[in-house]
């Protein structure tokens, strides 16, 4: 037999048994295939759970898998949210000390170079010890935080440092299924994309530490009153176990949670000394650091407002940051204002003026307005400013408007330009200290060819034959209009320009009147021209900032280089005038001070306005009392108000100057004045004439219009509009007139024209 034949088996049926033939699928199964299949044993219902849960992990796996590559794909970083962005601009007086934010969003951006090690480590000891190692998300840690909070062991957040950082920056704080898996997928791609360092920095940046405080920096001063870069290891092991539960940690706010706050401020440095951040000696010399007392936060009431106001005008006046940008927020800003004389100029103005006001009894109360400024001869520094009483009460800024008439505070600068150009009399004789004019009342000014002008004296009074000296103790007005027309009103102008007042300043017309001040200059505008004469004419121009930055990158501001506005000469004979004004003129009030002094009072028209401008060699102060309708807001005259029958630049403005400027100096040394006068002006000093007795009271100043002639002045190449002239500065001035430098003398007054008021009133 064949090899490859089988034998058939003794048991098998024969090939031609119907058995072996193919079986019909449409017939039953033969009784030994059911036989055959109850015999094949079962799987066991574990096996069968088993096999199935694999099946369910399996695809379950699938679906986690599907649903990860959707997120991760469809879930991209978006925009920072507004809040997380959001920063108040900080105003530093000029110690670093906080003068006001101007936001509700108290944060200020550092970059991490700024943030001390031992500060950084802490918070990673509170939040992430394994943040420079471990990934964007810790899978682990989310479930035992899950875990714990499920089985009452306590709410916790299994977040990563990256997790809050894009909960702060890019999404919210609400807790919802959604947020925490954009959170998720987020982190995941931020990691791809910043540095442990950037999401480091920007965390410190955008956590919230209590007290407002939203950031490192904001914490560092709301807690300890410095920068973050001055933080020790202990304050800032506080201000990361702050993070935990800002306000239950504030130990001074909740002192009944110390034992609390001292375990998770040992914990922190616990964690410190474990990661080898920290030596154990290094810890066991640390002392819990007690912060600061809560205050409230700093708003812009009270003079805050003021003070913000004026520095962000003199920010976007200049050019050093547009207003839309300022508004953005961010910016550090270190002014020039000095708390202590800030201080002191508020206890002044309270002192004289605000304390003594009752509106309730005298109605003229409700009109007086106060406005201040305090400069520094020297730099040009405005070390001080009083807006006005509160800035949420009366938002207009008292020390900066320019609507109110400046009055005989003007007087100065005629005769700064008179001695500067070597001007003339009509008749020929040089203008110095001692030069005599003809001080009757409503003497028509001689020489001028514009309309007749023949102003008032303070309640009529006529002098007759009065010195310069004289005349300027007792604020004589016919003199100083004749004055302005010797020496040309347009250089009149140049040189009150030149000393401070902006070009701009509305009503500082080139016509006789210009002497009696109808130009509403402010009070800010006024100190920088007296802290020119005060600094013998050299003028730095003045400034309210001396630096700023944004997000530790700083800003260039303009140079201010001082440079000799007026001569010397000029400046100081001025001075030695003003002087008198203060000995036996006017100004006796300001000899409080208890310093060699020099200084004008001044008075608007109809009494709407008193003045008083002074200064001593180390500070120029202008004070000023304004009457206002607190309800339309119109102008209105001080007649009554404090209980006066007048207010006068010689009384309140010139007491608030004495008191402020001997508090203000009270810690320098009395200094007099170092001056280089003009030839002659070094001559005793001539007192008033025997039958005039110098008054303590100053007068008022009508404007008239002829200081508000013939529109706007004109532009550096002289322009000729509506029947004006221009000089070569730049300067309008009236066809005929002197124009720069001296008149000629012996000119004829031009006959009175119809239409034409006799001129500005009394002083």
């Amino acid at each position: 037999m064949s090899p490859s034949v089988r034998p058939a088996s003794p048991t098998a049926p024969p090939p031609d048994d119907p058995g072996w033939a193919p079986r019909d699928p449409t017939l039953p199964a033969a009784p030994h295939d059911r036989a055959r299949r109850r015999k094949r044993p079962r799987a066991s219902l574990p096996r069968r759970l088993l096999r199935a849960a694999t099946w369910l992990f399996l695809i379950g796996a699938l679906l986690l898998a599907a649903a990860l590559t959707a997120g991760y794909l469809l879930v991209s970083i978006p925009a920072a949210n507004a809040a997380a962005v959001a920063q108040s601009n900080l105003y530093l007086y000029r110690d670093g000390s906080v003068l006001a934010r101007d936001g509700e969003v108290n944060r200020e951006n550092v970059r991490l170079d700024r943030i001390p090690p031992t500060v950084r480590q802490a918070v990673l000891a509170a939040e992430d010890r394994d943040f420079h190692t471990s990934r964007a998300v810790d899978p682990k840690a989310m479930v035992r935080a899950a875990w714990n909070t499920v089985t009452g062991k306590g709410r916790q957040s299994g977040s990563t440092i990256t997790q809050q950082y894009v909960k702060n920056y890019y999404l919210g704080q609400e807790q919802t299924l959604t947020r925490k898996a954009k959170e998720f997928f987020i982190a995941i791609k931020l990691e791809r994309e910043k540095t442990k360092d950037d999401i480091l920095q920007g965390y410190l940046n955008t956590s919230y530490f209590g007290r407002n405080a939203y950031g490192i920096q904001a914490a560092a001063h709301a807690y300890y009153g410095k920068d973050v870069e001055r933080l020790g290891t202990a304050e800032g092991a506080y201000l990361a176990a702050l993070l935990k539960a800002p306000s239950a940690y504030d130990v001074t706010t909740h002192p009944e949670n110390r034992p609390a706050v001292l375990a998770r401020w040992a914990y922190v440095l616990d964690g410190m000394v474990k990661e080898g951040w920290l030596t154990p000696g290094e810890r066991a010399a640390l002392r819990f650091p007690d912060p600061e007392t809560a205050r409230p936060a700093t708003g812009l009431s009270g003079q805050r407002g003021y003070l913000v106001q004026a520095v962000e005008d003199h920010l976007t006046g200049r050019g050093i940051v547009d207003e839309k940008t300022l508004a953005g927020g961010g910016f550090r800003i270190v002014t020039t204002l000095d708390p202590d004389r800030q201080a002191a100029l508020v206890r002044a103005v309270e002192d004289r003026v605000t304390r003594r006001l009752d509106p309730a009894a005298n109605p003229a109360d409700r009109y007086v307005r106060a406005g201040a400024a305090a400069v520094e001869p020297a730099t040009g520094r405005v070390v001080a400013l009083y807006g006005g009483v509160d800035y949420t009460r009366q938002y207009v800024n008292n020390a900066t408007r320019r609507d109110y008439q400046v009055g005989s505070t003007f007087k100065p600068f005629v005769l700064t330009a008179a001695v500067q150009s070597g001007a003339r009399t009509q008749h020929g004789e040089p203008i110095t200290p001692y030069t005599v004019y003809d001080g009757t009342d409503r003497r028509p000014v001689e020489g001028w060819s514009g309309a007749p002008y023949d102003p008032a004296n303070e309640d009529g009074e006529s002098y007759g034959e009065i010195p310069v000296t004289a005349a300027t103790d007792l604020s004589v007005n016919t003199v100083y209009a004749q004055m302005a027309v010797d020496v040309g009103p347009a250089h009149v102008r140049r040189t009150a320009v030149a000393l401070g007042l902006p070009a701009t300043t509305p009503d500082l017309t080139a016509s006789p009147s210009i002497a009696l001040g109808p130009a509403t200059a402010s009070v800010l505008d006024m100190a920088q021209a007296y802290a020119t004469l005060a600094a013998h004419g050299r003028r730095g121009d003045h400034t309210l900032v001396t630096a700023v930055s944004r997000d530790g990158e700083p800003l260039p501001l303009p140079a201010a280089e001082p440079r000799q506005a007026v001569g010397r000469e000029a400046a100081d004979t001025t001075t030695a005038v003003l002087r008198g004004v203060v000995e036996s003129g006017t100004g006796t009030a300001a000899q409080a001070a208890g310093r060699p002094a020099a200084g004008k009072t001044g008075t608007a028209e109809d009494d709407k306005a008193a003045w008083f401008a002074g200064y001593t060699p180390e500070l120029a102060t202008v004070v000023a009392l304004m009457g206002q309708d607190p309800e339309t807001g119109g102008q209105e005259p001080l007649y009554g108000a404090l209980g006066l029958p007048r207010v006068n630049g010689g009384g309140p403005p010139a007491e608030i100057w004495a008191r402020f400027t001997r508090e203000a100096l009270a810690d320098t040394p009395v200094r007099d004045f170092d001056l280089r006068p003009m030839p002659g002006a070094e001559l005793p000093d001539v007192p008033p004439t025997p039958d005039e007795p110098a008054r303590p009271e100053d007068a008022t100043e009508d404007s008239g219009e002829d200081g508000r002639e013939n529109g706007t002045e004109g532009d550096a190449e002289g322009s000729r509009e509506n029947g004006t002239e221009g000089d070569a500065d730049g300067e309008r001035y009236e066809p005929g007139e002197a124009g720069p430098g001296p008149a000629q003398p012996g000119r004829p007054a031009t006959p009175l024209k119809p239409g034409k008021p006799g001129g500005p009133g009394r002083q």
